[in-house]
């Protein structure tokens, strides 16, 4: 047998001694980490845990295990939303399919398993528009899926909204540039097979009465190209406008979760012609702020509403203190007075049903509709207080994110 790793490897030592000359499917349960909010696999898939980190290993063709070691890789160091990967192992005896391991995804979940949580506020509109905010990434950076689905695709909370990432690149195709053709062609599967798998909801007895399956797929084209053109499209405008035209949609693509890249600005007979080179690095501008203010890795929505409480806080030190806070200073008390108090006070048997930001994200909901019942603002320590005795504990034990489960609560801590 052959392993075959991306650096740093380090954590792939502690996988070494597994069984790799068995298949998965006889693998002592013992060795494997059951995980509920897996999504439904063509492949054989096991999840074990090593040193507090969960891994996901998938025996599938070496071939494919060797092309989609090679995408996952490059799509991780573009920052493409795609799951991260660790390594593969061929040559295994008797002919047996390679098996190819990734990191697992933490506190993120199958679609199946968010329609199927009694808890779930994601309706399905705001399921499809996460998806499609995906295929665009994906196509700016030339990739073709040719296997987009519900079922491929992984959800994670973020703030009020979710951030979807690729799970399966067994079919994907990677060109400079996609054609026209291309995307509505991956459009077009990706409607297909999303129409299927809400039916399959729809069975199952998960899915509202008020969704018809058929009519929300069918829409999913038109979301994507209302997307596509907000983010690639040509604009002109008079000179004079030019100034703070350029500054409005380059923020605009921000706010949409892209990045912009290079921003070509042609004088023309007509006027100025604008064309942005949209990036798809993982956005944006809120969590590198927060990061360089507190040290903190989130997504950009919860780095968004992490940010606002910051200034708020800021705010209130000035006032306070009767003069100018800067902002690093503000960051570090924000970090040790605010944000690690209401994180730390989760109990040992809830810990990891949420993000910690995530978690602070819902604090914060929770405050302000205390403080809307009670006419007054009712501060942060009544409202974390209220949270983990009414609301945390409804979440279902089995949305807790593996890493939790496995011992690993610190790892987990920092997804």
């Amino acid at each position: 047998m052959r392993y075959l790793f991306r650096p740093p490897a380090d954590e792939a030592t502690a996988l070494l001694g597994l069984p790799w000359e068995q298949p998965l499917a006889n693998w002592d349960p013992e060795l494997l980490l059951d995980v509920p909010q897996r999504g439904i696999s063509r492949h054989v898939v096991r999840f074990v845990a090593a040193e507090g980190s969960v891994f996901a290993l998938k025996e599938i063709a070496e071939p494919l295990a060797r092309k989609e070691y090679a995408l996952l890789g490059d799509f991780s160091e573009e920052g493409l939303p795609a799951v991260s990967v660790l390594g593969i192992c061929v040559d295994r005896p008797g002919d047996q399919e390679a098996v190819l391991v990734t990191r697992y995804l933490e506190y993120s979940m199958s679609y199946r398993h968010l329609f199927s949580s009694p808890r779930s506020q994601h309706s399905t509109t705001q399921l499809l528009d996460t998806m499609v905010v995906l295929l665009v990434r994906l196509h700016l950076a030339g990739v073709f899926w040719g296997d987009c689905s519900l079922s491929n695709t992984l959800f994670r909370p973020d703030a009020d909204g979710l951030t979807a990432y690729l799970v399966d690149a067994e079919t994907v195709e990677r060109r400079p540039e996609l054609s026209a053709g291309m995307r509505r062609y991956d459009v077009d599967l990706a409607r297909e097979r999303v129409g299927a798998e809400l039916l399959d909801l729809q069975f199952g007895e998960l899915l509202s009465p008020d969704i018809d399956p058929v009519t929300v797929a069918e829409s999913l084209p038109g979301r994507y190209e209302a997307l596509w053109d907000a983010v690639t499209r040509e604009e002109v405008f008079r000179r004079d406008e030019q100034r703070y035209r350029v500054a409005e949609r380059l923020a605009w693509i921000n706010e949409l979760g892209f990045d912009a890249g290079e921003v070509e600005l042609v004088h023309t007979p007509e006027g100025a012609r604008l064309r942005v080179q949209t990036r798809v690095a993982e956005p944006g501008q809120h969590r590198r702020e927060l990061f360089r203010l507190t040290g903190l890795e989130v997504q950009e929505n919860q780095a968004r509403r992490l940010l606002n409480d910051l200034r708020s806080y800021r705010a209130w030190l000035e006032q306070e203190g009767g003069r100018p806070v800067p902002e690093t200073v503000a960051g570090h008390r924000w970090m040790s007075e605010v944000y690690l108090p209401v994180v730390q006070a989760v109990p040992r048997h809830l810990a990891g049903r949420l993000a910690p930001a995530q978690l602070f994200h819902e604090v914060l909901e929770h405050r302000w509709f205390l403080s809307e019942q009670a006419g007054r603002d009712v501060g942060t320590t009544a409202a974390l207080e209220s949270y983990l005795r009414s609301e945390l504990p409804r979440l279902p034990a089995d949305l807790t994110t593996p890493a939790v489960l496995a011992g690993g609560s610190d790892q987990a801590q920092d997804q």
